[in-house]
């Protein structure tokens, strides 16, 4: 079995050599992109592994870029920026990144997020294998395999790559209490010293496309214990 395919997507040419030999010194197939077409030539044309991709990136913008790869594709994205603050890290996960990564950056540490995060996108397509396509719950319809979300009047709810994992998560345990430790590893949160902040902005950022008709989303905080999604969920 060939090693992955890791698409380095880089503004600065040197870096982008570098890291590609280096990654490729590491056991990884390793691909330079300076561009937005060169990344989507890749990704239509080749099985990409996951996307290094730096937010510096312009035309378009990488953050925009990020954002646009995540709805046309779940391949695995690390983000990296020049900023390291909780703000930035919260906004890559947003936009539907799967890490995020501050210059400058060891190749040791890029290897070790990248090998998890192949590890967890092949996790997550064996339970998609086995679970059920459709889940229903209090009116609202979410279906895995397309990756959507419909409220109770048929609307269509757009989530991030991060919100619709967390739902996932949150929809295969329903009714069971959920330790914040265990649900950053099911909904993919890297464990940092503020990864609980980053757990909480998800389910906040969730629980408000969940409300409808006044209603709130059936996402109960356990004190001391973590997040329990509280509504029977009828899987199809």
């Amino acid at each position: 079995m060939s090693p992955p395919l890791i698409v380095i997507a880089e503004a600065q040419q040197e870096v982008r050599h570098e890291v590609r030999q280096s990654l490729e010194e590491s056991g990884f197939r390793a691909l330079s992109a300076a561009s937005a077409s060169d990344i989507w030539d890749a990704i239509d044309s080749m099985a990409v592994g996951a996307v290094v991709l730096d937010a510096a990136l312009r035309g378009p913008d990488g953050m925009d870029l990020c954002r646009d790869v995540r709805e046309r594709s779940d391949v695995p994205i690390i983000l990296v920026g020049a900023n390291s603050s909780e703000v930035d890290r919260v906004v890559g996960l947003e936009l539907g990144a799967d890490d995020y990564m501050a210059k400058p950056y060891s190749i040791r540490e890029l290897a070790a997020r990248l090998r998890a995060v192949l590890r967890r996108s092949r996790n997550e397509r064996a339970l998609g294998q086995h679970r059920p396509a459709e889940a229903r719950f209090d009116g609202w319809v979410v279906n895995s395999s397309r990756r959507e979300v419909l409220d109770p009047d048929g609307v269509q709810v757009d989530l991030t790559a991060a919100e619709f994992s967390l739902l996932l998560a949150l929809l295969d345990h329903a009714q069971v209490v959920i330790a914040r430790s265990r649900l950053m590893e099911l909904a993919g949160v890297r464990d940092t010293p503020s990864s609980d902040r980053s757990v909480d902005v998800l389910v906040s950022r969730l629980r408000r496309k969940l409300s409808h008709g006044g209603r709130p989303a059936p996402i109960v905080t356990v004190r001391g214990g973590g997040y329990m999604f509280s509504a029977v969920v009828d899987r199809r």
